[in-house]
Parts: structure tokens; C-alpha cells; sequence
């Protein structure tokens, strides 16, 4: 869907009940500002990625250089430093969903102990919005993630 202001959003749900959990999001949507749109429908703005996150201590003494050449034959499209939910430094490995498996067994076979690993949809193009635009957005987005059969959220927010 769209929450305020044109911010694409992709809302992951599990469910036992599909017609509460789609009456729920719509209305999320509805009391922030936004309009649920149909399935799919804003898919085309995001990329489905494997993302593996890495402490940094894990990589200490290793050739970053040399680690992101030998990744990118295992399907590494993206790799830098990012912070955890904490604010904590941890390196951030990306490469399209359909590499996964690759990207994985090329960290194990190099003794990298991974932190996490799962999908997420990267926004293709971020939009930038003013502090009180952003804030509106970001409301929502909470209010979508307090659903209990919510998994996840991403936006096109930058």
C-alpha cells in the first residue's frame, strides 16, 4: 500500500485469518493517512534480497577487499558497515534472494559466523520527506508493526 505522501509499503502478515488480518492493515492504513492497494502492487519498487549481518570482531584481521571479491562469485551485490535495532556496528552482506543459498554456504565455508540471515525487500529508490512528513509515515509504520499478525514492514522512506 501507500502510506501518506506517496511512500510505498510493503506489509509481511501471518495469519490463521485472512479477512481479519486484511481488515486490520486496511484500516491501519486508512486511520494514518494511507490506502491499502492490492497485492503486489508496489512490489515493482523493491527488490527481494538475502541480507546476512556480521558482527565486525567476526571480520577483525581479514582482508574486506579480498572477502568482497571471492563474495561476488557467490552472488554479493552489496557489502558495508550498518548498525543493529541497539545502534551497534555490524557489517551488512546483501545479494539478490535467488543467491541465498550461495552467499551462505560461501560465509560458512570461510568460518564467518553470521548474526542473522533472512529476506528483505530494499527500496530500489528512497524518497526523502520533510521531519513532519517523515514522522506521519513513521506512524504508521508503528502502528502496522504493533498488529500482531504483522511480521515485518519496509517503506521507500530514506
Amino acid at each position: 500500500g501507500y502510506a501518506p505522501h506517496g511512500i510505498a509499503v510493503i506489509v509481511e502478515t501471518a495469519t490463521n485469518n485472512i479477512v481479519r488480518t486484511v481488515a486490520n492493515v486496511r484500516s491501519t492504513f486508512k486511520s494514518y493517512g494511507g490506502s491499502l492497494g492490492a497485492e503486489g502492487s508496489v512490489a515493482f519498487q523493491f527488490k527481494r534480497m538475502g541480507v546476512f549481518r556480521i558482527a565486525p570482531d567476526a571480520l577483525a584481521g581479514k582482508d574486506l577487499e579480498a572477502l568482497e571479491l571471492d563474495l561476488i562469485d557467490h552472488g554479493l551485490e552489496e557489502m558495508g558497515e550498518g548498525t543493529n535495532d541497539k545502534g551497534e556496528a555490524q557489517m551488512v552482506i546483501r545479494g539478490a534472494f535467488t543467491d541465498f543459498g550461495k552467499l551462505q554456504a560461501a560465509l560458512e565455508a570461510k568460518g564467518i559466523p553470521v548474526l542473522s540471515a533472512e529476506s528483505e525487500y530494499v527500496a530500489q529508490n528512497l524518497v526523502t520527506l520533510p521531519e513532519d512528513k517523515a514522522t506521519e509515515v513513521l506512524e504508521l509504520v508503528d502502528a502496522l508493526e504493533q498488529d500482531e499478525d504483522v511480521q515485518r514492514v519496509f517503506h521507500n522512506l530514506g
